[in-house]
């Protein structure tokens, strides 16, 4: 496992990264499991459950204590505390503690802002969702194997290219972040058009019929909005909103508590458009937040 967890990302795992890879998603991990941590949580709660249907059935029988239940119950109690009375039947009970020895463990591996901002954004809601979503290219589901090396590489904090200058004059580290600041970074116009049309198919889903960059409306700096409404939102006047990708520089991102790897997508408190209600558009890690407010 070990060599198809380094194989698939193209990077290589220290032990604390396939520690991490092996918590649960809402722990910031990929899902992928470790057997020797689920093993005794499987069988304590397979035998917490079916003991009265033993007890019942072999009332009768002169049978002794099973000797892997009295040893895995001694071993998970040295290392978690006294058993409770009774023993419960939920898998997830047993599973726990081990889950927050491990990723305790991985958080104490964090040694520098970028880590601890890396773990705590994997560990946000919604932020593993993606990896729970059926890959159904159809309905734009499916990955591709690079899109799943780099969201990989970002949620685990591997090194996803090598050192080099940027076109533009900045140096790019090994992590890949520059990518998410550089105005010259490719792709940049096709996340713009994907992002401005996850927009405009959150109104059409609620029933309002909407245009992408309309013509013969421009803003005080003479730049066309992304899109606007075709039905009055308030006292007679449209929605307009604008898509402007967008990402706080690395260094003072860290440095706050509540900090997550992702992109802002904030409006221009200074573009102001006569007779339109402002649409502000923000994104963190997978939400859509969608904030309107009068001008």
């Amino acid at each position: 496992m070990n060599d198809v967890g380094a194989t698939r990302p193209n990077s290589s795992l220290t032990d604390t990264q396939w520690l991490h890879a092996s918590l649960p998603i809402k722990d910031g991990g990929l899902g992928v499991r470790r057997v020797a941590s689920l093993a005794i949580p499987a069988f304590k709660s397979s035998a917490a459950s079916s003991l009265h249907l033993q007890d019942a059935i072999l009332s009768d029988c002169p049978v002794p204590e099973c000797p892997y239940l009295e040893e895995y119950s001694a071993l998970w109690s040295s290392s978690f505390g006294q058993l409770p009375d009774p023993l419960p039947v939920k898998q997830s009970f047993w599973d726990r503690a081990g889950v927050e020895s491990d990723r305790a463990s991985v958080e104490a591996s964090l040694v520098n802002s970028y880590q601890q901002a890396s773990f705590q954004a994997a560990s946000g809601p919604h932020s593993g969702d993606w990896l729970l979503a059926l890959p159904i290219s159809s309905c734009g589901l499916k990955l591709d194997d690079e899109a799943v090396r780099i969201a990989v590489g970002l949620r685990l904090g591997l090194n996803l290219c090598v050192l080099r200058v940027c076109r533009c004059g900045d140096q790019v580290d090994a992590r890949g972040l520059h990518g998410f600041v550089c105005k010259h970074a490719p792709g940049r116009t096709q996340r713009h058009h994907a992002l401005n049309d996850v927009v405009a198919r959150a109104f059409s889903s609620a029933g309002i019929p909407v245009t992408k960059e309309p013509t013969g409306l421009s803003r005080t700096d003479g730049k066309r909005p992304d899109g606007m409404t075709l039905i009055p939102w308030h006292a007679g006047r449209p929605v307009v909103w604008d898509v402007p990708l967008r990402a706080h520089r690395p260094i003072p991102m860290y440095k706050h508590r509540h900090a997550r790897l992702g992109l802002q997508l904030r409006w221009q408190q200074h573009v102001k458009w006569p007779s339109t209600v402002i649409c502000r558009v923000t994104l963190c890690s997978s939400r859509l937040q969608l904030r309107l407010r009068v001008r």
